[in-house]
């Protein structure tokens, strides 16, 4: 079966390398909530909200860059561990692949009608940055869950 829109099967390997240091940035973020002063830099900012509401446009703004860094490094690691085909790559895992991602998309945006209905102010801006990166976490996990589940079942049978 043709799959074109997989990346090879190597990108995995570098997917875990750039999702694995990301985690860690993230937990660290989550606990310390401080900043590492070293990556303090001038960034090119589109569009900004500075204090007492004025908005300003495409300027050059200091700005700490370990939250940018954390979520490049998550997000194209998750789409590498993701999106990298099997190494056998056949239309039961494409049907698998398939079935995964819906399932990951139902799963995060039940999350996020429950966080609209009941969450609210800071705690729910939170939850919309993880919401970010569920979708992709929840298809690993069911993608993963249901190749090991289907390879046991074939073991067995064997």
């Amino acid at each position: 079966m043709k799959t074109n829109y997989l990346f090879p099967h190597q990108f995995k390997r570098i997917g875990w390398f750039l999702f694995i240091p990301g985690v860690l940035l993230g937990i660290l973020f989550l606990i310390t909530k401080s900043d590492i002063s070293i990556l303090n830099f001038k960034v090119l900012s589109i569009a900004e909200e500075r204090i007492f509401g004025e908005t300003v446009f495409f300027s050059i703004t200091e700005n700490n860059i370990l939250d940018e860094i954390t979520g490049l490094l998550l997000i194209i690691g998750a789409l590498f561990i993701a999106f990298s085909k099997e190494k056998s790559e056949d239309e039961f895992i494409s049907k698998i692949r398939l079935e995964s991602l819906v399932w990951a998309t139902y799963i995060n945006y039940a999350i996020l009608i429950f966080t609209i209905i009941f969450i609210y102010d800071l705690i729910f801006f939170w939850v919309l940055v993880f919401n970010l990166f569920t979708v992709l976490i929840f298809f690993m996990i069911r993608f993963n869950w249901a190749l090991y589940k289907s390879k046991n079942q074939i073991r067995d049978e064997e």
